[in-house]
């Protein structure tokens, strides 16, 4: 029987009209011929509601329960629509018991009720039983394959992720994109800059993975680089909110803050610096970039200033040395009535440290627990750092002592840089012998010691610490610089000659030597680079 008019035209209005509304009335007519009951696409689009409202993380398990009711009343629990719409709700809401219950009743089974299940078992984290569904399948999709590959790179499984991704008999962007990202994360930028090369057609997502991944793993040179490209007249998309977010952390790193002003321009006429996480960005470049003036006249035109906008200015203010200002901005907030959080007290602490106002830092650090908010090992580093610089360091070893979870080798660091810069050799033995059993390969304190050791002329242990270094590698991280040339960004690294014109740059800079009369190449250090 052809479902009736009045069924189809509510079936519609479920289907397009608000989810609040979308939900079974409890007085529906019990007899099957009444001219308003419901028929098999109704079902599915009540579901449907009730699985995005659960997706969006809203508590609607027991709708979804009254409907499932309902669908046993009117006679629909064998009905392939109903069902696979059933399993997807369960799924969505996390109650993989009854989704799977529903699906092994099912008499018959279509792509879409085996694709509902395995997506909700690979989004819970259970690739096992995920991989059980997809192994089943009688028939494949990409859909099927990409839900799998996002699971496997959501459970960090990559190798399997690759696996899948090649056995695919046809991929899309949505294949490329999830992979890529897997990569990212990983910090294998290689193999994430490999697909997106390869991918003959891209959406904006796929650009905005890539940028973020670079910025991830501190390849601004390169996230610049890329958003430069996704600006360019070849590239049919215009960068989003992801984007701008994205890449304003790179901007911040590199300190290329003319792209920096363009960012915030072209955000202003998309009316994209009213929403809090660009807002929080631009101010968070600004004052990385040391122009304060522009991070408060940002902060001070937003009209709706959330806790992350605080932050970001409260920081700002405190790494760039106006500590004062910090913490009256910190009064201002908890005037407003703005509940201060971790990264709040991390700011306050920052400025504190600082400003060398060791009375405010320990009221503060103090006065945390009061706040409801819990110390750590963050707070407890820049409490170390106030008390290291000021010269407190039987106290800054108090507290490393009372930390609950001990200290990482970041606190540790710092204190013995403390007392280095103090001349407290005993109680930088101290420090050590504790930095080498959390970090034993940190090759900065070594050279911390080496350096105390030196200026106390104590020459034998001072050579101890050399041949440690030695024994590391004997050299720290190299340093980079960054430079934007015309569009383009170029990253110098100390010691490396792969850039192209390595050759022409020191011609150049021997010709500067002669004309600034400075030292020789051999006093500069050139013919060892150079060799």
């Amino acid at each position: 029987m052809l479902p009736s008019k009045l069924s189809s035209t509510s079936t519609t209005v479920l289907r397009h009209g608000r989810r609040t509304f979308a939900v079974v009335p409890t007085g529906w007519p019990r007899d099957a011929a009444s001219p308003f009951s419901p028929d098999a696409y109704t079902f599915p689009s009540l579901l449907k509601s009730a699985a995005a409202a659960a997706a969006a993380g809203h508590k609607s398990l027991l709708h979804g329960q009254s409907i499932h009711a309902q669908v046993i009343k009117f006679g629909f629990p064998s009905c392939v629509y109903a069902s696979t719409a059933l399993v997807d709700f369960y799924a969505k809401a996390g109650d993989l018991a009854s989704a799977r219950e529903v699906f092994d009743a099912m008499p018959r089974r279509t792509l879409p009720s085996w694709t509902a299940i395995m997506v909700g078992y690979a989004r819970s984290g259970d690739m096992q039983s995920a991989v059980e569904i997809f192994t089943s399948m009688p028939d494949k999709d990409t859909a099927a394959y990409n839900a799998m590959i996002d699971g496997f790179v959501k459970a960090g499984d990559l190798h399997s992720a690759r696996r899948l991704f090649n056995e695919m008999p046809e991929r899309n962007v949505i294949s490329h994109t999830c992979l890529m990202h897997g990569y990212c994360l990983s910090g294998n930028m290689d193999a994430a800059r490999e697909l997106f090369d390869a991918m003959r057609r891209r959406n904006l997502h796929s650009w905005n993975v890539m940028i973020s991944g670079y910025c991830r793993n501190r390849e601004s040179g390169k996230a610049l680089n890329l958003f430069r490209e996704l600006q360019s007249q070849s590239c049919p998309f215009e960068p989003n909110e992801v984007t701008v977010v994205s890449v304003i952390p790179a901007i911040s790193d590199t300190g290329a803050i003319d792209l920096g002003r363009w960012v915030h321009e072209f955000v202003r006429r998309k009316g994209l610096d009213r929403r809090a996480n660009v807002a929080t960005a631009l101010i968070d470049m600004y004052a990385k970039c040391g122009i304060v003036d522009e991070a408060m006249r940002l902060f001070n035109q937003l009209k709706s200033k959330e806790v992350t906008c605080w932050n970001a200015v409260i920081n700002g203010l405190a790494v760039n040395g106006y500590s004062t200002g910090a913490l009256a901005l910190f009064e201002e907030m908890r005037r407003s009535g703005i509940s201060p959080n971790s990264v709040t007290m991390i700011g306050v602490l920052s400025a504190c440290s600082h400003g060398g106002l060791v009375g405010e830092g320990r009221k503060w650090f103090q006065e945390m627990e009061a706040l409801g908010i819990s110390k750590k090992v963050e707070h407890y580093g820049c409490m170390v750092d106030l008390l290291g610089r000021c010269g407190n360091l039987d106290e800054a070893i108090e507290v490393v002592d009372k930390m609950p979870f001990g200290p990482n080798g970041i606190v540790l660091s710092s204190l013995l840089f403390a007392c280095a810069c103090h001349g407290d050799i005993d109680m930088a033995e101290r420090v050590m012998k504790s930095a080498v059993e959390v970090e034993p390969w940190n090759i900065g304190n070594y050279i911390i010691m080496r350096n105390l050791y030196a200026a106390k002329k104590m020459w034998r242990d001072a050579l101890i610490m050399k041949d440690e270094i030695n024994k590391l590698g004997g050299k720290k991280e190299a340093g980079c610089s960054l430079l934007e040339i015309g569009s383009s960004f170029w990253e110098f690294v100390s010691g490396d000659r792969a850039h192209p014109k390595w050759e022409v740059i020191c011609d150049i800079i021997r010709c500067l030597q002669l004309h600034m009369r400075v030292p020789t190449e051999k006093e500069f250090g050139f013919t060892e680079l150079a060799t």
